[in-house]
């Protein structure tokens, strides 16, 4: 049932939810948690109470699909670890000429928040039942590109449609489409402009990660190496929209599967952080095979002083592939 212009006033957890939370998701250590129908911080906030210590590590992704969500969404970027917009009921929510414009309000101040953004419904809806997209479906992706997502997602194209992997493969194409076209330094300096307009200062880590990518127009460099336990310092460079891809090398195998949320992160599973420079020689021979790099390219690399201390990446360096 959709309301147009009523906030709901039912809590965004039923008790079959927190069954499901507590009984299922944290044993199981699913690493995302979307839900449905958020309308402001508190939300979020008894979802992440809910979760408590033992489910700290999961994500919560907040979907956006009614006005008061729409309203209050600067306090739910904030505390989310990402958002999606729901563009399905949304677009019963509210009305319908406005939905595009939503969505690339939220897409906007979840880049400038650093934040993961999900673009989903009905994006390759007619191949649900036919081999091609329409030419309309085709621009909708391509456009949720450009406009700056992280992630588009198929539902029922892959869920019960005639052509699922000719949808996925069609998606990609699109995206990879709309990536070659972009002006990543204009992405970069647009970004940090924002950012200093809004905050006047940068964080320690921010500026290194930022450094980071510009290290790589100068350079043109081909990879970025980053040295991440909770994956914060990959997302935070993934917030400047490198041109080059980012190889996240983690100790964390939850933090593997949830960088993949985070646009342009390839991430890699390490047994630990002992002996940095260890750790980079095996990840640029793991790029080497993977063609991503060759003998004597530079790749710009950010980690810790210390090893194992999360939250501490404020070295940034330049290796040399051997």
């Amino acid at each position: 049932m959709n309301l147009p212009g009523v906030k709901v006033e039912l809590p965004v957890l039923q008790e079959k939810d927190v069954k499901d939370l507590v009984e299922f998701g944290i044993p199981q250590g699913v690493d995302f948690v979307a839900a449905s129908f958020v309308q402001d911080a508190g939300d979020v906030k008894l979802i992440r109470d809910t979760l408590g210590i033992r489910g700290r590590s999961i994500k919560i992704i907040s979907k956006i699909e009614n006005q008061e969500g729409i309203n209050n969404i600067d306090e739910i970027i904030e505390a989310s670890d990402g958002i999606m917009v729901a563009r399905g009921d949304m677009g019963m929510e509210i009305d319908i000429e406005k939905v595009g414009l939503v969505q690339k309000m939220i897409i906007a101040k979840c880049n400038l928040a650093g934040k993961f953004v999900v673009t989903a419904t009905q994006m390759l809806d007619s191949m649900e039942r036919a081999p091609r997209p329409t030419r309309a479906e085709a621009t909708d992706v391509l456009n949720a590109v450009l406009d700056g997502t992280d992630v588009v997602m198929l539902s029922g194209e892959t869920a019960n449609g005639q052509f699922p992997e000719a949808s996925v493969y069609t998606m990609r194409r699109i995206c990879e489409q709309a990536e070659r076209v972009l002006d990543y330094e204009k992405l970069y300096l647009n970004m940090r402009r924002n950012v200093l307009a809004v905050h006047n200062l940068m964080s320690p880590v921010e500026s290194v990660c930022s450094s980071a990518v510009k290290a790589t127009i100068d350079s043109d460099c081909p990879l970025i190496l980053a040295l991440t336990e909770t994956g914060s310092t990959a997302r935070v460079i993934s917030k400047y929209r490198p041109k080059c891809p980012i190889l996240a090398v983690t100790a964390s195998e939850s933090t593997v599967r949830q960088l993949s949320a985070s646009r342009g992160v390839l991430p890699l599973l390490t047994a630990s952080f002992q002996g940095t420079d260890s750790v980079i020689q095996k990840a640029l021979i793991y790029a080497k095979e993977k063609g991503m790099v060759k003998s004597g390219d530079a790749v710009v690399c950010v980690h810790g002083q210390k090893e194992e201390c999360p939250g501490a990446s404020n070295l940034l360096k330049m290796v040399v592939v051997p």
